[in-house]
């Protein structure tokens, strides 16, 4: 298994994870859980514990929180197969990191790791099942998962009586930030403030306390001792701290409830997933959740910067991410399949012609490997040139969106059944078909039926159809044709009845037994 998890913030990728270990478990396999972030990780680690305290499943966490003792132990006890699920941050990716019996490796927070990272785990075994876990996949990851290289499963229901995270954008102020964190004081809940760099975060504190004095205030940074950062976050979590200052390694995959006000400083020099995540840790329960992207009105925006606090107000409140994914696919481009780019256009290098040929590599092993017939040959390298309009016509679909991605699914049939579905498609949603449209899919037709009998070429010349064989398809259709084949192409008249009697050919050509 390589499975794509995808789903919002809050919306139960963490269970299905849970789940996932448990039956691992239970089958006599380990399980590793790699985390971005401590904080992340130690989270993960009391919700397996507590979950799984009444089942005879061991969970450990590995990271730099542990004592070099601790941590020597960990690993002997995993060596020897001692525990079961072992939970950690990149120090699970070092080679000291041995399992007896590895099953499952689930990798939260896709979008934080680089492509050697998480193929790590795949060389120590062959077999090994790999679960991915994001609201946001970057754009690899994305279409590896639409192009069939990876399974994709979407979690698109939000959880009962959750409500969307009310964005605002625009410039810092004081008086906004003072009436932001007083609401969320209030009515008795925390506040995230967060700015992205560690010089200067206890500047920003300061400041935080001036405008709310009498709240109790923590921070948090990536820098801090291991135990103080723990401590703090530990505090934070038991209702201890109001308002924790911190950078963004607060923005991967926390869950307290109780915070439901962000505010998040020089918002513009964010990217648009770390925005996303961010408002991600707000509203994760019944209350209104608010998430404020505040910039430096003394510093004018980049067009880049506009564009993705535009796009963070515009993403829906619920079940964003994987609209906000496939945006980040379009504009930044898929990245190298078989390299370590997780973006960036390839087009120039033959990318489409590349993708094809995998997608058709795929379905050959796929059937090779259930024991069933190779596909058919794809219809795309066959040009045809036929005496007859054809179409979608504007009055028939009026809309141009739908119109374009009608145009691409009916270039991707490859069977007749799958024309006879499309015509089907139309007429329900569309009504009766038009003449064009009738031409547009019997030309479909003659392409699948001329890709099987090899036939690259059918154009009108006077009055017959020509049909020009693939070069290494001649000799097939002589014997086809009884030896009869002139100028090295097929020639059919072209009287009134020529479709017909073009696809009586070439379904015999395609299928000479019959």
């Amino acid at each position: 298994m390589d499975r794509l998890l995808c789903g919002d913030a809050g919306f139960g990728k963490t269970e299905v994870a849970l789940r996932a270990a448990f039956k691992a478990v239970m089958d006599g396999k380990q399980v590793a859980l790699l985390a971005p972030t401590t904080i992340l990780a130690h989270q993960h680690y009391e919700t397996f514990r507590a979950r799984l305290a009444p089942f005879p499943v061991v969970v450990e966490v590995l990271t730099r929180l542990r004592s070099p003792k601790e941590q020597a132990e960990i690993l002997r006890r995993l060596r020897e197969g001692e525990i079961d699920i072992l939970i950690g941050t990149h120090r699970l990716l070092q080679p000291d990191v041995v399992f007896k019996d590895l099953g499952l490796v689930i990798i939260d927070e896709e979008q934080r790791f680089g492509v050697m990272h998480k193929e790590h785990f795949k060389r120590l075994r062959a077999e090994v099942d790999v679960l991915t876990l994001t609201a946001t996949p970057i754009p690899r990851t994305l279409y590896l998962a639409l192009s069939g290289l990876r399974d994709i499963s979407l979690i698109q229901t939000p959880p009962e009586e959750r409500l969307p995270v009310q964005v605002y954008v625009g410039p810092y102020d004081d008086r906004l930030v003072r009436s932001a964190i007083m609401r969320e004081l209030d009515r008795g809940g925390q506040v995230f403030v967060v700015y992205n760099r560690v010089h200067g975060l206890e500047a920003w504190k300061e400041r935080l306390e001036a405008l709310v004095p009498g709240a109790r205030f923590g921070m948090a940074h990536g820098q801090m001792p291991p135990r103080q950062l723990e401590k703090t976050m530990m505090a934070f979590t038991r209702g201890e701290i109001d308002i924790l200052v911190a950078t963004d390694i607060i923005s991967s995959g926390l869950d307290i409830p109780n915070a439901n006000t962000m505010i998040v400083i020089r918002a513009d020099l964010f990217g648009l997933a770390q925005l996303y995540q961010l408002r991600g840790r707000v509203g994760r329960s019944v209350l209104q959740g608010y998430a404020y992207f505040l910039y430096d009105p003394k510093i004018p925006l980049t067009a880049e910067a506009r564009e993705r606090l535009a796009a963070i107000y515009e993403i829906p409140g619920l079940g964003g991410g994987f609209q906000l994914a496939m945006r980040d696919l379009e504009v930044r481009g898929a990245g190298e399949i078989l390299g370590t780019r997780q973006h960036g256009h390839i087009a120039a290098v033959g990318f489409d012609l590349y993708m094809k040929m995998l997608n058709r590599a795929i379905a050959e092993l796929r059937a090779e490997r259930e024991g069933l017939p190779p596909p058919p040959p794809s219809p795309e390298g066959v040009t045809l040139q036929l005496p007859w309009p054809i179409g979608l016509p504007e009055d028939y679909v009026p809309d141009p969106g739908m119109r374009l991605q009608l145009y691409r699914r009916m270039a991707g049939i490859a069977t007749l059944e799958g024309v006879e579905e499309m015509a089907r498609e139309l007429e329900d949603r569309f009504g009766p078909l038009p003449e064009e449209t009738r031409h547009l899919l019997q030309q479909l037709r003659f392409k699948i039926l001329a890709a099987r009998a090899g036939i690259e070429r059918i154009y009108a010349e006077g009055r017959t159809l020509v049909l020009r064989p693939a070069p290494d398809r001649g000799d097939g259709l002589v014997r086809a044709l009884g030896g009869w084949i002139a100028d090295g192409a097929v020639r059919l008249p072209r009287r009134p009845s020529w479709p017909q009697d073009l696809e009586r050919l070439l379904r015999m050509l395609a299928d000479p037994a019959r």
